[in-house]
């Protein structure tokens, strides 16, 4: 009868050896296996395997009283009872077993699904992080080509300038005597003002200072024409106010009739 005992415990032993692995879905489906092995444990704790029904050794009455075969009967009736104890044990670890390779398969194939989205979502990182750094290098070199026809257009404008001011010069010196116009009077000032730029032999340095010097010039020259601009403003408004006052005062002299003013008769 021990066995009968250990039986349900060796069962219980597989289903905590199920519910080993350190996945977390192992883990839960070996949770699963502990919860429903005990419960198989408890129902064969309570409910005993069907056996055959043997019939007690009757004692015949009057006469001598056999004890080897009353010993005999009662060692057949053990011994079936332990082929029936190990045959469901038998059994019951067949389907244990079974029960283990579907789980160790299952984990198996999350495994792998898991280890093919984990490759899936790299590859498209790693797509994500290429096309990125591609579009970062082609705004750089786009960036960098700007700046380049920039410079390039800079440098034209600026050599252009020095050569037509070196030109226009030349056209003052053979218009003198003549009666200049106001675009020709500007033109003549600005080129008096300013030095012909010669911007062939310098170098990138040397035109920033130089395009810094002409920025610091037209902000010069902005803010007195700003200050110039309020100024005249400001006599616009006061010529504005002599006006209204001479009409006042012409007014209030049409209002008295003629009169002696200043010696003279209005």
């Amino acid at each position: 009868m021990l066995l009968h005992f250990l039986l349900p415990f060796h069962h219980l032993s597989l289903c905590l050896y199920v519910a080993g692995p350190s996945d977390q879905d192992a883990q839960e489906e070996g949770e699963n296996q502990l919860k429903f092995g005990f419960l198989r444990f408890l129902l064969f704790l309570f409910s005993r395997p069907m056996m055959p029904q043997l019939a007690p050794p009757k004692i015949p009455e009057g006469e001598r009283v056999d004890f080897d075969d009353i010993h005999r009967k009662r060692m057949e009736k053990d011994l079936l009872e332990l082929h029936t104890l190990i045959d469901a044990h038998f059994e019951q670890r067949k389907k244990d077993e079974e029960e283990l390779i579907g789980l160790k398969d299952r984990i198996e194939r999350r495994r792998s699904e898991r280890a093919e989205i984990q490759r899936v979502r790299a590859e498209k990182e790693k797509d994500r992080q290429n096309r990125i750094a591609e579009e970062r290098h082609r705004k750089e070199e786009e960036e960098a080509k700007r700046k380049a026809d920039d410079e390039a257009k800079k440098k034209k404008v600026l050599s252009g300038m020095g050569a037509n001011f070196g030109g226009f010069l030349a056209k003052a010196e053979s218009r003198k005597g003549k009666r200049l116009t106001g675009r020709e009077i500007k033109k003549k000032t600005l080129a008096e003002r300013r030095e012909p730029l010669a911007t062939d032999n310098l170098r990138e340095d040397a035109l920033r200072q130089r395009a810094q010097e002409m920025w610091n010039c037209i902000y010069q020259l902005e803010s007195e024409k700003f200050d110039y601009m309020e100024h005249m403003k400001h006599q616009k408004y006061e010529i504005i106010v002599l006006l209204n006052r001479i009409q006042h005062a012409q007014k209030f002299k049409k209002g008295h009739g003629k009169g002696k003013v200043g010696g003279r008769w209005k």
